[in-house]
């Protein structure tokens, strides 16, 4: 699918890795709804980039919340083609911490948040994509999740997030032969160590110690090297049902 003047929606598209898409995809053309919590940075960004791109806030867990952004790309734009889920939040907490047990309660925010929420945004984004006319290959929309390479080599501490990334890997394949018949396309995106906001808050030497562990290029990873591959995943239409690490090689030690 060539994205250029397709609706696209991206869930935190406010910051990171949903940013660096919301960029390059305005730059190749498309018609952009940034979907975030976050207004400062979404109103920004929006108004930065202009007409071609709009900013819904957007809580994914919440089906009339994300009902809101998709009608806004309907309304706006004309359609919705093409869906990437970049929204989520990080946890640190062991099973058996200081404190005591794990917190269910955190546990199931973490969840919430970066399953469900990913689940809630792909099955109304698939419920209006459906409506689309195919184009010449068949192809109505394209979906792109993102996961973790937590969701296989999770450190300790990690046990939250890495059950929630490794539901949406497990999604993946479920999903793509459901819509297939659609010509709906899912395919996931599983990032290794990237220089985003959630691992902004580490002093410079340890975010360079956790660059140093990448194989080749050894250095963190750059949001527009999610976003070239995200691009890629839109235009090339024999990728489907499947999960593709984006790490430099790396496979992360117990801690």
């Amino acid at each position: 699918m060539d994205p250029q003047n397709k609706s696209i929606l991206v869930t935190g598209g406010a910051s990171g890795l949903g940013a660096a898409c919301v960029r390059l995809l305005n730059q190749s053309g498309a018609k952009v709804v940034i979907a975030d919590l976050n207004s400062e940075g979404g109103t920004e960004l929006a108004s930065e980039l202009g007409e071609s791109t709009l900013f819904v806030k957007t809580n994914v867990v919440e089906e009339e919340s994300v009902r809101v952004a998709i009608l806004a790309a309907l309304d706006t734009f004309g359609g919705l083609h093409i869906l990437i889920n970049c929204a989520g939040i990080g946890l640190a907490e062991k099973l058996l911490g200081k404190e005591g047990p794990h917190s269910v309660a955190s546990f199931s925010k973490v969840i919430q948040v970066n399953l469900i929420g990913t689940f809630n945004t792909i099955r109304l984004a698939a419920a209006a994509m459906s409506t689309n006319e195919p184009n010449q290959e068949g192809e109505r929309g394209v979906i792109i999740n993102t996961a973790s390479v937590a969701a296989f080599e999770g450190q300790i501490g990690q046990v939250a997030y890495s059950a929630s990334k490794g539901g949406i890997v497990g999604m993946t394949l479920p999903v793509a032969r459901e819509l297939a018949r659609y010509g709906i396309r899912v395919v996931t995106i599983a990032p290794g160590l990237f220089d985003t906001p959630l691992l902004a808050g580490l002093p410079e030497p340890a975010r360079i110690s956790l660059g140093q562990q990448v194989p080749f290029p050894s250095r963190l990873g750059r949001p527009g090297e999610y976003a070239a591959l995200a691009k890629h995943i839109i235009e090339n239409e024999m990728l489907n049902g499947s999960v593709i690490r984006l790490d430099g090689g790396i496979r992360m030690a117990p801690k």
